[in-house]
Protein backbone atom coordinates (compact mmCIF):
# COMPACT_ATOMS: atom_id res chain seq x y z
CA UNK A 1 0.00 0.00 0.00
CA UNK A 2 2.89 2.36 0.75
CA UNK A 3 4.26 1.77 -2.78
CA UNK A 4 0.86 2.62 -4.28
CA UNK A 5 0.70 5.81 -2.22
CA UNK A 6 4.16 6.79 -3.50
CA UNK A 7 3.05 6.07 -7.06
CA UNK A 8 -0.06 8.19 -6.50
CA UNK A 9 2.10 11.02 -5.14
CA UNK A 10 4.36 10.83 -8.19
CA UNK A 11 1.34 10.91 -10.50
CA UNK A 12 -0.14 13.89 -8.67
CA UNK A 13 3.24 15.65 -8.78
CA UNK A 14 3.58 15.05 -12.53
CA UNK A 15 0.05 16.34 -13.11
CA UNK A 16 0.87 19.49 -11.12
CA UNK A 17 3.99 20.11 -13.20
CA UNK A 18 2.01 19.69 -16.42
CA UNK A 19 -0.70 22.04 -15.15
CA UNK A 20 1.88 24.69 -14.25
CA UNK A 21 3.67 24.40 -17.57
CA UNK A 22 0.35 24.83 -19.36
CA UNK A 23 0.02 28.19 -17.61
CA UNK A 24 3.41 29.38 -18.90
CA UNK A 25 3.50 31.32 -22.19
CA UNK A 26 4.34 29.16 -25.17
CA UNK A 27 7.85 29.58 -26.50
CA UNK A 28 7.89 32.18 -29.24
CA UNK A 29 8.38 31.21 -32.85
CA UNK A 30 10.26 33.83 -34.87
CA UNK A 31 10.55 34.19 -38.61
CA UNK A 32 13.97 35.79 -38.17
CA UNK A 33 16.90 34.03 -36.50
CA UNK A 34 16.26 33.38 -32.81
CA UNK A 35 19.37 34.66 -30.99
CA UNK A 36 17.93 34.49 -27.48
CA UNK A 37 20.75 34.25 -24.96
CA UNK A 38 23.35 35.99 -27.14
CA UNK A 39 25.25 38.92 -25.66
CA UNK A 40 25.16 41.07 -28.79
CA UNK A 41 24.75 44.80 -28.38
CA UNK A 42 25.21 45.10 -24.64
CA UNK A 43 27.68 47.98 -25.21
CA UNK A 44 25.09 50.19 -26.92
CA UNK A 45 25.99 53.61 -25.56
CA UNK A 46 25.98 56.61 -27.92
CA UNK A 47 24.38 60.04 -28.38
CA UNK A 48 21.05 60.48 -30.14
CA UNK A 49 20.23 63.07 -32.79
CA UNK A 50 18.87 65.40 -30.07
CA UNK A 51 22.20 65.38 -28.19
CA UNK A 52 20.98 63.04 -25.43
CA UNK A 53 23.18 60.19 -24.19
CA UNK A 54 21.49 56.86 -24.87
CA UNK A 55 22.13 53.41 -23.45
CA UNK A 56 20.42 50.08 -24.03
CA UNK A 57 18.79 50.35 -20.57
CA UNK A 58 16.95 53.50 -21.70
CA UNK A 59 14.72 51.37 -23.91
CA UNK A 60 13.50 48.94 -21.26
CA UNK A 61 9.74 48.63 -21.47
CA UNK A 62 9.96 49.03 -25.24
CA UNK A 63 10.99 46.70 -28.05
CA UNK A 64 14.08 48.31 -29.61
CA UNK A 65 14.95 47.44 -33.21
CA UNK A 66 18.57 48.41 -33.86
CA UNK A 67 20.28 48.58 -37.22
CA UNK A 68 23.40 50.17 -38.67
CA UNK A 69 23.73 52.37 -41.73
CA UNK A 70 24.47 55.90 -42.94
CA UNK A 71 22.43 58.84 -44.18
CA UNK A 72 23.88 58.83 -47.72
CA UNK A 73 23.13 55.12 -48.17
CA UNK A 74 21.43 54.73 -51.57
CA UNK A 75 19.37 51.60 -50.98
CA UNK A 76 19.63 49.34 -47.91
CA UNK A 77 19.06 52.00 -45.24
CA UNK A 78 16.10 53.86 -46.74
CA UNK A 79 14.48 50.55 -47.68
CA UNK A 80 14.84 49.32 -44.10
CA UNK A 81 13.45 52.53 -42.63
CA UNK A 82 10.50 52.40 -45.04
CA UNK A 83 9.83 48.77 -44.02
CA UNK A 84 9.83 49.79 -40.37
CA UNK A 85 7.23 52.47 -41.12
CA UNK A 86 5.06 49.70 -42.60
CA UNK A 87 5.69 47.59 -39.49
CA UNK A 88 4.45 50.42 -37.27
CA UNK A 89 1.32 50.76 -39.38
CA UNK A 90 0.69 46.99 -39.21
CA UNK A 91 1.10 46.91 -35.42
CA UNK A 92 -1.34 49.76 -34.86
CA UNK A 93 -1.70 50.84 -31.23
CA UNK A 94 0.92 48.33 -30.06
CA UNK A 95 3.58 50.23 -32.04
CA UNK A 96 3.77 52.81 -29.25
CA UNK A 97 6.14 50.38 -27.51
CA UNK A 98 8.38 49.94 -30.58
CA UNK A 99 11.59 51.98 -30.74
CA UNK A 100 13.53 52.10 -34.00
CA UNK A 101 17.22 52.89 -33.38
CA UNK A 102 19.43 53.74 -36.38
CA UNK A 103 23.19 53.69 -35.60
CA UNK A 104 25.41 55.53 -38.07
CA UNK A 105 28.59 53.90 -39.37
CA UNK A 106 29.62 57.26 -40.87
CA UNK A 107 30.05 59.59 -37.89
CA UNK A 108 32.29 61.94 -39.92
CA UNK A 109 29.41 63.05 -42.15
CA UNK A 110 26.39 62.02 -40.09
CA UNK A 111 26.15 64.87 -37.63
CA UNK A 112 23.22 64.92 -35.21
CA UNK A 113 21.47 67.49 -37.44
CA UNK A 114 21.91 65.35 -40.56
CA UNK A 115 20.69 62.25 -38.72
CA UNK A 116 17.67 64.03 -37.25
CA UNK A 117 16.55 65.23 -40.66
CA UNK A 118 17.17 61.79 -42.15
CA UNK A 119 15.37 59.46 -39.73
CA UNK A 120 12.49 61.73 -38.76
CA UNK A 121 11.42 62.12 -42.39
CA UNK A 122 10.40 58.45 -42.12
CA UNK A 123 8.84 58.69 -38.64
CA UNK A 124 9.23 61.32 -35.90
CA UNK A 125 9.68 58.63 -33.23
CA UNK A 126 12.70 57.02 -34.91
CA UNK A 127 16.03 57.70 -33.18
CA UNK A 128 19.47 57.95 -34.73
CA UNK A 129 22.65 57.45 -32.70
CA UNK A 130 26.17 58.67 -33.30
CA UNK A 131 29.42 59.27 -31.47
CA UNK A 132 33.12 59.54 -32.08
CA UNK A 133 34.61 57.10 -34.60
CA UNK A 134 36.00 55.13 -31.64
CA UNK A 135 32.62 54.98 -29.87
CA UNK A 136 30.82 53.87 -33.04
CA UNK A 137 33.48 51.22 -33.63
CA UNK A 138 33.06 49.88 -30.08
CA UNK A 139 29.28 49.63 -30.44
CA UNK A 140 29.53 48.03 -33.90
CA UNK A 141 31.94 45.44 -32.50
CA UNK A 142 29.50 44.62 -29.71
CA UNK A 143 26.92 43.78 -32.41
CA UNK A 144 29.57 42.10 -34.61
CA UNK A 145 28.77 44.57 -37.36
CA UNK A 146 31.27 45.09 -40.17
CA UNK A 147 31.67 48.45 -41.90
CA UNK A 148 34.37 50.10 -44.01
CA UNK A 149 34.90 53.32 -45.92
CA UNK A 150 35.13 52.81 -49.70
CA UNK A 151 36.56 55.81 -51.62
CA UNK A 152 35.13 56.58 -55.05
CA UNK A 153 37.36 56.37 -58.13
CA UNK A 154 38.75 59.89 -58.02
CA UNK A 155 39.01 59.92 -54.22
CA UNK A 156 36.79 62.98 -53.88
CA UNK A 157 34.23 61.21 -51.73
CA UNK A 158 33.36 57.80 -50.34
CA UNK A 159 30.58 55.40 -49.54
CA UNK A 160 30.29 52.89 -46.70
CA UNK A 161 30.11 49.13 -46.93
CA UNK A 162 28.30 47.72 -43.90
CA UNK A 163 26.50 44.69 -42.53
CA UNK A 164 22.78 44.79 -43.16
CA UNK A 165 20.39 43.32 -40.62
CA UNK A 166 18.16 44.23 -37.70
CA UNK A 167 18.68 43.36 -34.06
CA UNK A 168 15.41 43.05 -32.15
CA UNK A 169 15.40 43.21 -28.35
CA UNK A 170 12.60 42.39 -25.94
CA UNK A 171 11.17 44.76 -23.34
CA UNK A 172 13.69 43.65 -20.71
CA UNK A 173 16.70 44.57 -22.88
CA UNK A 174 17.60 41.06 -24.03
CA UNK A 175 18.34 40.43 -27.69
CA UNK A 176 15.91 37.95 -29.21
CA UNK A 177 15.94 38.11 -33.01
CA UNK A 178 18.30 38.87 -35.87
CA UNK A 179 16.37 39.73 -39.04
CA UNK A 180 18.15 39.82 -42.37
CA UNK A 181 17.87 42.84 -44.66
CA UNK A 182 14.78 42.56 -46.86
CA UNK A 183 13.03 40.24 -44.39
CA UNK A 184 9.90 42.18 -45.28
CA UNK A 185 7.47 44.19 -43.18
CA UNK A 186 5.15 41.23 -42.62
CA UNK A 187 7.87 39.01 -41.10
CA UNK A 188 9.21 41.88 -39.00
CA UNK A 189 5.74 42.76 -37.71
CA UNK A 190 5.22 39.09 -36.80
CA UNK A 191 8.41 38.88 -34.74
CA UNK A 192 8.16 42.33 -33.16
CA UNK A 193 4.47 41.80 -32.41
CA UNK A 194 5.30 38.71 -30.34
CA UNK A 195 7.68 40.74 -28.19
CA UNK A 196 5.36 43.70 -27.63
Amino acid sequence: MAWFTGWQKALIGAAAVLALSACQPNSLSFQGTDVTGATLGQDLSLTDHNGQARHLEDFKGKVPVVFFGFAQCPDVCPTTLAELVQVKEALGERAKDLQVVFVTVDPERDTPAVLKQYVTQFDPSFLALTGSPEEVSRVAQSFRVFYAKVPNQDGSSYTMDHSAGLYIFDKTGNIRVFARHNAGAEALAHDIGQLL
